[in-house]
């Protein structure tokens, strides 16, 4: 079986900067560089491999894993984030009612803080149970964020955002997402921002209004680590841990799934592929025993039994 080095596709919505291209060494000549989706089937970015075929062309069905075989699709999709600017205040239904409107699934994230400028942060979740009333009164008066935890944040940290909780990442921080294999966003609060054009970007605020969560968010304790690991989020559709090398080590990649591995930080091997900070590789299911090598940060996902 083959390690598959992975080529994203970049975004270049306006909100973003230059971080993934001067730290990361994105090759695009899009400016400003927002995002670059490293494991992708989605087909509003399908990430490639070195002779150009799409991940999907290359990776069939079982070699996802046994893990895999309760998806009819393809279950996540990881992104590097570079938020130059604050994102809208937004929200992602549920699977049950993404399904029945928008033939998507929903989408449920994590986010893991890969770095952030000083007072950088981000908006997650109410800060008390809201009513509907108070909550459209907000979006309509401009004082949503008021309603809104704000969490300074720092690196190493991650948040687990499920489908249906208000969230907006905050100038400032370069993140990795691991998230559902879904682009389905309801913008609810666009701080007055207008587009190239000049014209408001669009709202969503009546489908926001029926599958946001309006009850106190509750942040998550951090997970116990597994297998000399740091679990930083879990949900049905993926696992994401963090994996520090220093030196080399050996990880067993079985049949039960794939395993995605993002550099954040340093440089080492994969097999017998040299990585660097920002690049992505993808290990098919039932590989065995990789071999890893170097001074690295990897933040790995793959489909968790459940």
């Amino acid at each position: 079986m083959e390690i598959l080095k992975l080529y994203p596709v970049c975004k270049n919505y306006i909100w973003g900067g230059m971080k993934l291209k001067e730290i990361y060494g994105k090759q695009t000549e899009l400016t400003p560089v927002a995002e670059s989706w490293e494991l992708s089937f989605h087909p509003d970015g399908p990430t490639r491999v070195a002779d150009g075929r799409t991940l999907e062309e290359v990776l069939p069905r079982e070699m996802w894993g046994e893990n895999g075989k309760r998806f009819d699709r393809f279950p996540m999709l990881i992104k590097l984030i570079d938020a130059a600017q604050n994102l809208s205040v937004q929200v992602h239904p549920s699977d049950a009612y993404a399904l029945a409107n928008e033939n998507s699934y929903g989408k449920t994230e994590a986010w893991y803080i890969v770095a952030a400028e000083p007072g950088a942060g981000i908006y997650l979740g109410f800060k008390r149970d809201v009513t509907p009333e108070e909550y459209e009164g907000a979006i309509k008066d401009g004082t949503l964020t008021d309603l809104l935890h704000f969490y300074e944040v720092k690196p190493g940290e991650c948040y687990f955002i499920p489908a249906g909780t208000i969230h907006a990442i905050g100038a400032g921080c370069l993140i990795c997402e691991v998230q559902q294999n879904s682009n389905l966003t309801y913008r609810v609060f666009d701080y007055g921002r207008v587009d190239k054009n000049g014209n408001p970007r669009e709202l969503h605020v009546e489908k926001a209004l029926r599958v946001t969560n309006l009850k106190k968010y509750e942040k998550l304790a951090p997970l116990a680590g597994v297998s000399g690991q740091d679990v930083l989020a879990e949900c049905e559709y993926f696992r994401a841990t963090r994996l520090v090398v220093r030196g080399k080590c050996e990880k067993a990649v079985g049949g039960d799934s794939f395993l995605s591995l993002t550099c954040m930080r340093g440089e080492g091997e994969i097999g017998t592929h040299a990585v660097r900070a920002g690049e992505s590789f993808l290990v098919p299911a039932g590989y065995g025993a990789l071999q890893l090598s170097g001074d690295m940060e990897l933040l790995c996902a793959e489909i968790p039994e459940v």
